[in-house]
């Protein structure tokens, strides 16, 4: 946690000048009582103790066993390189589903207590604010759900996957949990022969060792925590490339490769439709994990969105309808990934714009009308609104299902909202606002204000007024152009995913 501005106590022979800066300080260390451990956070209204104060990660560096069986934990080596934004006498890292064998900070032995959700590390020396930060943490990562979890590990027929969304990575490595602190990530899975292990980013090492393999790869964009990938199964792995030479790797159960194929070529096609709709594909390769597990969600995991196979096999799912959640997680790699949201209050940006290309996918190839589905949404926007908040000011998740925050005020709701901005600038504006947004965002975070100065600057006029009442108000303001428009709880709207 941070500590008072005073000079960190070298390791030296104390002498009566470091005694009386230490008395000074207020920090006789020798004759103080440790604080009491506790959880700490970064302020976010939604989830007050994610993350956490006095560090920047820039890197993970995750080393996962794979014992061979979803009954028994993995064991695990996470090292993170941090760098100091405080003077830290200890400091937390959110883990919560695992146990801890050791800690070293810079290469020294730590002591660590948990406190909630959290690890509570003390260093052998303070660390001075602006230094480097190496922790190495060996500990075990466990594909039993934890109580009160909604993700983490997924099982899945032949293995495991990640369901990090929203706040469920620190129950599978220690981390900052939290989508404003991104950084780079490295990962080495090492699993039984017959088994394939994949992860966000670029393979850059296979290793094959007495009865298994090392798979090693690299993100090249820095990527939320939230966004992790490992998939360890009985998976056959298709190359092909898609749009201006981008990778294209798709993950599937070797066994329904075939069943599978006629959905997984149509994703170059769909890359080269977003492109045309808000510029370059922000990251270095793309592909569907297609996994044999039921989740009830479908998951934009960084350059490799996850997939329940079911959404792929089941026959009652029409096609226009698979193909546009195809391009509903395809559209998050720009919009929540590439461009992350600094809070979860901002999950509206996020869900509202993977929305809006869905639906005007399924316009555009499917004729299903933009305006039918929003129309329906306007009618339920109000109840909406009264059940789980306005698109920015989303309620608290209800307690003991940290994932109720993904309701349908974030998805059409807040696509509803882009709809009237689109009604109220005009398309050419909103297109260009669309674009610009990516662009200047890539690779960072990005907030509701950003977002609002932008789409001001863009239609050249103060849009402060428009957004208060779409963004925050309780009632759904008037939609530009349909003063018709009318909210009316009775009618339906078309089912949300993640």
């Amino acid at each position: 946690m941070p500590d008072s501005p005073c000079p960190a106590p070298r390791r030296a022979r104390r002498t009566k000048a470091t005694l009386l800066a230490s008395v000074i300080c207020g920090t006789l260390i020798a004759a103080s009582a440790p604080p009491t451990p506790v959880a700490l956070g970064i302020g976010d209204r939604l989830f007050p103790t994610l993350g956490n104060p006095g560090y920047d990660v820039l890197s993970y560096d995750l080393s996962f066993t794979y014992p061979g069986s979803n009954s028994r934990p993995l064991t695990a080596v996470t090292k993170i390189d941090a760098r100091t934004t405080d003077i830290l006498q200890s400091f937390n890292l959110d883990f919560a589903h695992g146990t801890v064998e050791s800690i070293d900070v810079n290469g020294e032995p730590a002591t660590f207590t948990s406190a909630g959700e959290d690890l509570v590390v003390t260093p052998d020396t303070p660390l001075a604010k602006g230094s480097a930060l190496r922790i190495t943490v060996r500990h075990t990562s466990e594909p039993v759900a934890a109580k009160g979890s909604d993700g983490g590990w997924v099982r899945t027929d032949d293995g495991l996957a990640m369901a990090n969304q929203a706040d469920a990575a620190h129950f599978v490595f220690p981390c900052n949990d939290h989508p404003s602190d991104k950084a780079m990530f490295t990962f080495h899975v090492t699993v039984p022969d017959g088994y394939t292990a994949v992860a966000n980013g670029l393979p850059v090492d296979v290793r094959h060792g007495s009865g298994n393999t090392t798979w090693s790869y690299r993100s090249g964009h820095p990527m939320a925590t939230e966004l992790a990938q490992v998939s360890i199964g009985r998976n056959a792995v298709l190359h092909r490339t898609g749009p201006n030479g981008l990778p294209i790797r798709d993950v599937v159960p070797a066994k329904d490769v075939k069943a599978l194929e006629p959905w997984l070529v149509k994703t170059s096609d769909q890359i080269a439709w977003m492109e045309r709709k808000v510029g370059p594909y922000p990251f270095e390769n793309y592909g569907l994990l297609i996994a044999g597990a039921q989740t009830g969600f479908e998951l934009e995991t960084q350059t490799l969105s996850l997939f329940e196979k079911g959404v792929f096999t089941q026959p009652f799912y029409p096609k226009w309808y698979v193909e546009s959640i195809m391009v509903h997680e395809l559209s998050h790699q720009w919009f929540g990934d590439s461009v992350s949201p600094r809070t979860w209050s901002d999950l509206w940006l996020n869900e509202g714009h993977a929305t809006w290309y869905e639906a005007l996918y399924a316009q555009e190839t499917a004729q299903r009308p933009m305006e039918t589905r929003m129309r329906a949404a306007y009618g339920l926007s109000d109840l909406w609104r009264s059940s789980g908040g306005p698109p920015a000011a989303p309620k608290a998740a209800t307690a003991g299902k940290k994932i109720s925050i993904f309701r349908p005020n974030v998805y059409d709701g807040a696509a509803l909202v882009l709809y009237a901005l689109r009604q109220e600038i005009g398309t050419p504006a909103f297109e260009r606002l669309e674009r610009l947004w990516v662009a200047l965002h890539r690779d960072g975070t990005a907030d509701t204000a950003d977002f609002e100065n932008l789409a001001s600057d863009v239609a050249g006029r103060d849009l402060s007024a428009f957004f208060q009442g779409w963004l925050y108000g309780d009632k759904t303001p008037p939609m530009p152009g349909h003063p018709d428009w009318k909210s009316d709880a009775r009618q339906a709207a078309p089912k949300a995913t993640r």
